[in-house]
């Protein structure tokens, strides 16, 4: 049936934009297709537009516009199910589904999450932030419509980047062997699957998605069911002359039918294909080739850097936000791993895919033979890293703590329980601003602080940092430094101090009756308090192990014992230093302060600390309440 136009139905003025009259994908599949490429021109714009202002992921945004148009167009959302994976390439999708005037509150206390979120809106089927799940999710609904008798087409959107970690596979895997109704759109933005598509892969694509070669595939099998050697001869030919003029048959031999490569900018041929493939049975697996930053100069030439971005000039691509006033901790870590690395050639350093955001850029320039990017396969980092332990090198393992999560059994099983000498340098410890609970560091102390053999370290400076990894690198056996996002507090950085002593703390200030214990960055914090309620300051470094007789010490000369960590409360480093007391026989009134049992959400870093009582303020009030 055709669409017939919004324009036509009288809604809205004619002066209106087309995006102004779309407030549902109901309202987009009443546009005809000839007003979608207008449509896509004015939602790109648009998506600058806001993210100019707000900040957040733009490149992969922009590299889908049409694709997701085109799902939208084609298929029954919300009763089609999108499932986005990682979800940065989702702003186009929230546009298009009810939050175009909520975009000026992206990643905003308050304002829409910078990723799909199922308490947003019902067109977010999963909530997502983390890569490689889409397959698993979108499986699970495809065969739960399937025990409920329910008609619905479920799609997965994955990258060609999200594709290569092990629990895509292990999803198609499994969904190779299922009769469900499923589709996944793979979404290469990196060409580096296929060599670039023309007009013969588009047109191959439209065939092999098309009707008739459906059919015949389809009655191929059933008419040679009773002839294996007949069959088999056929379906070694069509793998043949499909391996001659397309990628490789990997997804065929999972149960997939493969479609594509086609072009995800060309909406004529991406509807006509999407339209196919909507009626064809069984799993599909659609090849999309787009472009990352479509449309915007800079972030087509740049699109690492316009990944994620601060708030920019929309015409020049200018970043606005001025420069952080000294190095951030991702930096320090970078220079001492650039200037460990030529002092000893046993280093190596190990990313998921995080070369940039783990400050690794300069140590690859410089010794990429020893540099190793694996891909988002946090969990293969981790025990190739075991792997090259074994062999007397020093690997370094640069990974955010929200990801070290997913390497929690290579963590314990083939590292900590072998004693290998692996460093890990756990960057984004703690709260994260904007990106919010997916990305949060809120756990890394409780889930490893049981790990045998496993020292953890917390720097609360820059200059402490440097020292910390030295310590860490320095120890002969799993070793753990945890900083946070961003600065610190503007302490001079000595390339030349020596380690710290494994264990042991300090006392920053010296006060009386109320002793603080602060782990990581709320040392400023705590300094801070301790002013005002003359207290004692403790920066305790490690906790793995505890400073033992630091806090007997505190214990002894102090009423009340308060521990300050951005981490959840429970299992933390105050739980540590609890079961340090009773073990030898101290009961002492402790405050445990921490992050609550609930996950925080997304707002600038210091509204996030004072929504949980871990500023200055919030710290005095609970004290004083004490």
């Amino acid at each position: 049936m055709p669409h017939r136009t919004l324009t036509d139905s009288g809604v809205g003025a004619s002066r209106r934009s087309l995006l102004d009259l779309i407030d549902s994908p109901t309202d987009l599949r009443m546009l005809s297709e000839s007003q979608l490429p207008e449509l896509a021109s004015e939602l790109r714009s648009f998506l600058i537009e806001c993210v100019s202002k707000t900040g957040g992921h733009l490149a992969a945004g922009l590299g889908v516009v049409e694709l997701t148009l085109g799902l939208h167009y084609i298929f029954d959302t919300p009763h089609d199910r999108l499932v986005w994976d990682v979800g940065h390439q989702a702003y186009p999708h929230k546009i298009l589904t009810g939050r175009r005037e909520r975009m000026c509150t992206l990643r905003q206390k308050d304002g829409i999450s910078g990723f799909p979120k199922r308490t947003e809106s019902e067109y977010d089927s999963f909530g997502v932030g983390h890569s490689s799940t889409s397959i698993s999710a979108a499986l699970g609904m495809a065969l739960a419509a399937k025990q409920k008798g329910e008609r619905r087409t479920v799609i997965a959107i994955i990258g060609d980047g999200a594709l290569g970690a092990g629990m895509a596979f292990e999803a198609l895997n499994h969904a190779g062997s299922m009769d469900v109704d499923l589709v996944v759109i793979l979404n290469d933005n990196e060409m580096s699957i296929s060599p670039p598509v023309g007009a013969i892969s588009n047109h191959l694509a439209r065939l092999l998605s098309g009707k008739l070669y459906t059919t015949v595939r389809e009655g191929s099998k059933h008419a040679l069911a009773g002839m294996p050697q007949l069959r088999h001869l056929v379906g070694r030919w069509e793998e043949h002359m499909k391996g001659m003029v397309m990628p490789s048959t990997l997804f065929e031999e999972l149960g997939f039918n493969y479609i594509g490569p086609v072009d995800g900018h060309d909406l004529d041929g991406l509807l006509h294909t999407l339209r196919n493939i909507k009626g064809m049975p069984g799993q599909r697996l659609l090849h999309v080739v787009t472009k990352k930053g479509r449309g915007f100069e800079p972030a087509e030439g740049q699109p690492v850097t316009y990944h994620g971005v601060t708030p920019f000039d929309r015409h020049t691509g200018q970043l606005l936000k001025s420069k952080a006033a000294g190095p951030t901790y991702t930096q320090i870590f970078g220079g001492w791993l650039h200037d460990t690395a030529a002092a000893d050639p046993r280093l190596v350093g190990i990313t998921p895919a995080m070369c940039e955001g783990s400050g690794l850029t300069a140590f690859a320039k410089r010794f990429p033979e020893r540099y190793f990017d694996v891909g988002i396969a946090e969990q293969h980092a981790v025990t190739l890293a075991a792997g090259l332990a074994c062999e007397g090198l020093k690997p370094v393992v640069a990974i955010y703590s929200s990801f070290l999560q997913r390497a929690y059994d290579q963590l314990i099983h083939d590292v900590a329980l072998q004693h290998l000498d692996v460093t890990f340098a756990v960057d984004r410890g703690g709260l994260v601003g904007p990106d919010g609970a997916t990305h949060a560091g809120s756990f890394d102390l409780s889930f490893c602080r049981p790990i045998p053999n496993l020292i953890i370290l917390t720097p609360s400076n820059e200059n402490d940092c440097r020292r910390l990894l030295k310590t860490a690198y320095e120890y002969e056996g799993p070793a753990l430094v945890r900083y946070p996002r961003g600065t610190g507090p503007g302490v001079t950085i000595d390339p030349n101090a020596p380690a710290l002593p494994l264990g042991r703390g300090e006392i920053v200030r010296k006060g009386s009756r109320l002793a603080l214990l602060a782990f990581g960055p709320l040392v400023k914090s705590a300094l801070e308090v301790a002013e005002v309620l003359d207290a004692t300051v403790a920066d305790m470094r490690f906790v793995k192990p505890l400073d033992t007789a630091l806090i007997l010490d505190l214990a002894a000369r102090h009423e009340i014992l308060v521990t300050l960590e951005e981490n959840a409360v429970a299992g933390g480093a105050g739980s540590g230093v609890a079961e340090l007391l009773a073990e030898h026989g101290i009961f002492k009134r402790c405050v445990h302060l921490g992050l609550p049992d609930c996950y925080i959400e997304h707002a600038e870093h210091a509204e996030q600390l004072a929504s949980v009582g871990l500023d200055t303020a919030g710290i005095l009030q609970r004290l004083r309440e004490e």
